[in-house]
């Protein structure tokens, strides 16, 4: 027979268990767990981009940042991309349920639209996402394994990789395309989780769109540039 004081012990677990449930079983729980796993995914894109964008200072550089990423802070590298996996099959998880709660409140469409309010980076969310959930598994396979094999891959030559990648026209083309998904998510997806977390007030021209529209543009530019500068022999 449990004791009274394990009998205690479990009602608080329990209780938490519940408050969690129900905030997640709720269409505003599934939104905040959006916006912020969406807020841990745009700080992940923006370090990324970062450390790319040192294959302007020369192959030294590049592959010895990749070296201290795995090498000098390896076990916290892997507990960043746990927290980044996590945080996107959250997401995924939490966008393919408000998409059903959309659909089964509204099962049958609108007979006239009015778009207005609505944008091309809005009316792409769902297609766009995923695009870029498919472009990631690539994107692992082609630079981070070498399973896609385009053109030779050498374990540790990243500076290497990607210009052997980024030479062949079809490949540039297929990062160049993805980031304006990549953009138009952004820039969406950012005002939305300023919005759902309460961060920013009310306005005619409201900031967190101005904030969008530069952090969107910002990671287009910056991801593209490497395979373009690249592909124009701008990067050898």
């Amino acid at each position: 027979m449990a004791t009274p004081a394990a009998v205690s012990g479990r009602r608080p677990a329990a209780r938490a268990a519940t408050r969690v449930g129900a905030f997640w079983q709720s269409t505003i729980g599934k939104k905040i767990v959006m916006a912020v796993t969406g807020v841990i995914m745009v700080a992940w894109v923006v370090l990324h981009m970062l450390g790319n964008l040192q294959i302007f200072a020369g192959p030294a550089r590049l592959n010895g940042y990749s070296a201290f990423l795995h090498h000098s802070i390896g076990e916290l590298l892997w507990l960043m991309r746990a927290i980044l996996f996590v945080s996107v099959v959250l997401h995924i998880i939490a966008a393919a349920q408000l998409t059903r709660i959309d659909h089964d409140a509204r099962p049958v469409k609108y007979a006239r639209k009015t778009p207005q309010a609505a944008t091309v980076a809005s009316r792409s969310m769902r297609w766009g996402g995923v695009a870029l959930f498919l472009f990631i598994v690539f994107h692992i396979l082609h630079i981070t394994t070498g399973t896609i094999r385009p053109a030779p891959f050498v374990e540790g030559d990243v500076y290497g990789n990607l210009v052997g990648n980024f030479r062949i026209w079809w490949v540039t083309l297929i990062y160049v395309a993805a980031m304006i998904a990549l953009g138009l998510h952004m820039y969406h997806g950012v005002w939305s989780s300023v919005r759902t977390l309460g961060l920013n007030r009310p306005s005619p021209n409201p900031l967190k769109r101005r904030v969008a529209t530069g952090l969107a543009i910002l990671l287009w530019g910056g991801f593209s540039l490497v395979p373009i500068a690249i592909l124009l022999g701008w990067v050898r």
